[in-house]
């Protein structure tokens, strides 16, 4: 008896940890150097008025993310391999150049944003940056994808160092509560901004393929498909807490003390005479952290985005006289990331302010295609949306889209200028 209730406890977790891992390791490398940024700069300026923002942040990273985990098990296919069966040749390659272009220069801003964080801890970029590259550059080429999965796992634990730096700033627990389920948006252009800036930093093109593609990697099938729902219901409340948790440090100590910030490296700087020393070194490792593992993950995604399209080997349990295309690929793209930020008087805002543009263009097309898909019976069988579920994500995905696009019109293109 008791070696049957044994079995039915320890069963389905040792199933769940089988499964777990593409949409956890997907939601929370969206929490990049980039993104750090953001919610450090709405912190710091808003203080906590804009935590409630993150629930239905939290509802639209689940449903994007439910969609390409649902398509991955009930096809087998990664999201450009169903692109390029639906659609044809042409649309797909129209999106793997763009998707080329958009995450070369993502990746110039991920080592950015490595050379910041490195930075506080005194390490020059022309030393930081190079030593990065080749880690990242190794672990993939080197590694299987059970041992860069359970790396990758485990620098999404580095995570918690920000929830740990969340709690040394010591902010006001009854304000913080209070106003997390208290929606209210001042009526000033500067707050609606953040506020989009906010849910629109949430879903990237790159996130779709990398999931799908990993999920077809580690071979979930249909049958697990209820595992894997747990996996994007997990990882994305993960990935939230994270966001709360650098809001509130920021709000905490730089909006009571009127200080601004730009930067995800300010704003671990200028935790240290706030916080302490310890919440801003946490602070710190964890945009370190962010930027190394957004660094691997970038290029990776890419890999394996265009050899779907174009029909070439791919995977990291390829050796590279197998998949040349696909290791050449993500070798030529943290080179050129790399050297981009070592180039003297590179004026690496422009590119970064350019993948935003890209990202903004690139993805009301891949969320409109994904929502076809999703929703056809002869290619995901039972798993196909159901008609009021289709809707609800047609409306979600209307309402993303509109945000993404005021966000591009009121202050990237601008900055561009």
């Amino acid at each position: 008896m008791r070696l049957l209730l044994r079995r039915r406890i320890l069963l389905p977790i040792i199933a769940f940890f089988s499964v777990v891992g593409p949409a956890f390791i997907t939601a929370n490398v969206d929490n990049d150097a980039p993104g750090i940024a953001t919610y450090s700069v709405a912190g710091a300026h808003f203080g906590y008025s804009l935590l409630w923002l993150l629930w239905p942040t939290l509802v639209i990273l689940i449903v994007v993310q439910e969609m390409c985990a649902r398509m991955g098990v009930a096809t087998g296919k990664g999201l450009a391999d169903l692109i390029r069966e639906s659609f044809g040749v042409r649309v797909t390659f129209a999106l793997m150049m763009a998707l080329l272009v958009t995450n070369l220069a993502n990746t110039a801003g991920e080592f950015a944003g490595l050379a910041e964080g490195a930075r506080i801890f005194g390490l020059r970029p022309l030393l930081s940056v190079p030593l990065g590259a080749f880690i990242v550059w190794l672990l993939v080429v080197r590694g299987t994808y059970n041992t860069i999965e359970r790396i990758f796992l485990a620098a999404c634990l580095v995570y918690l160092a920000y929830p740990i730096s969340g709690i040394l700033a010591r902010p006001h627990w009854g304000s913080v509560v209070g106003q997390a389920f208290t929606p209210s948006l001042q009526p000033n252009f500067s707050t609606l901004v953040m506020a989009v800036g906010i849910v629109g930093t949430t879903i990237a093109p790159w996130m779709q393929f990398y999931l799908q593609a990993a999920i077809v990697e580690k071979g979930v099938r249909a049958s697990s498909y209820r595992l894997a729902r747990w996996d994007v219901l997990i990882g994305g409340i993960f990935a939230i807490i994270v966001v709360f948790s650098i809001t509130i440090a920021c709000a905490a100590t730089m909006y009571s003390s009127h200080r601004e910030i730009t930067t995800a490296g300010q704003a671990a700087q200028a935790l240290r005479p706030l916080a302490g020393r310890y919440a801003s070194t946490l602070f710190a490792v964890g945009l370190l952290n962010a930027a190394l593992f957004a660094a691997c993950i970038l290029p990776l995604s890419t890999a394996y985005t265009v050899c779907e399209g174009i029909g070439w080997e791919r995977g990291l349990d390829q050796r590279f006289r197998d998949a040349p295309q696909f290791y050449l690929l993500y070798t030529g793209l943290i080179v050129l990331g790399a050297g981009i930020v070592l180039m003297p008087r590179v004026r690496l805002l422009k590119i970064m302010l350019f993948s935003q543009v890209m990202n903004g263009l690139l993805l009301p097309v891949i969320l409109i295609l994904m929502l076809v898909l999703v929703s056809r019976r002869s290619l995901m069988g039972g798993l196909a949306s159901s008609r009021p579920y289709a809707i609800f994500c047609w409306v979600l995905t209307g309402l993303l889209v509109v945000l993404d696009l005021f966000l591009l019109v009121t202050t990237v293109l601008p900055s561009l200028g």
